[in-house]
């Protein structure tokens, strides 16, 4: 069995699942989230406790099932409390603000960069030189904050960029004096 997969799912009060075929549903006090489950796991709810199990030992079916139980469970957890992830900007000069719900970012460039934040993403700027990406589904905070990274990506010598906070820049030496 999965580690992942065998493990179980308890909803906290206030979520309501709703299983319908192949689709569930899970609504909370966030928002409300739907996805659409591989045929091949059976979901099953009982008292509050959600539990997955696979047919089969097929590599495939496998993977499957502890995929299927991560995401369910990032769904309950996204409707209950949202996920954050907090970027820093780091040069002189490289700054943030928010225009309505627009990001604009200077970071070196002859030009700013706005940036139109998805629907279900919230962007806040706390300072100048940190952006917050907040949302209940984790993949797609995780895919805007990345994003927003790969405009300017740190670079080893300086640091400067725009980096997670929880990122460690592995810093190269730079050049030494001639001969």
């Amino acid at each position: 069995m999965s580690r992942i997969g065998k493990k179980l799912i308890e909803i906290p009060k206030g979520v309501t699942v709703t299983h319908t075929g192949n689709t569930i549903k899970v609504k909370g006090l966030k928002g409300e989230l739907t996805r659409d489950l591989h045929p091949n796991i059976t979901m099953e709810m009982k008292d509050e406790i959600i539990t997955f199990t696979r047919p089969n030992d097929l590599k495939e079916t496998r993977a499957l099932h502890g995929l299927t139980r991560a995401l369910v469970n990032n769904m309950v957890l996204g409707v209950t409390e949202e996920f954050k992830k907090t970027l820093d900007i780091v040069g002189v000069g490289y700054r943030a603000e928010m225009k309505g719900s627009n990001l604009f970012i200077n970071i070196g460039y002859s030009h700013p960069i706005y940036f139109m934040p998805p629907e279900g993403v919230t962007l806040l700027t706390p300072t100048q030189t940190q952006i917050v990406v907040s949302g209940i589904e984790k993949q797609l905070v995780g895919q805007v904050a990345a994003k927003i990274r790969s405009f300017r990506k740190p670079e080893p010598y300086k640091g400067k960029g725009i980096k997670y906070s929880d990122e460690m820049i592995q810093r190269k030496a730079g050049k030494t004096a001639g001969k």
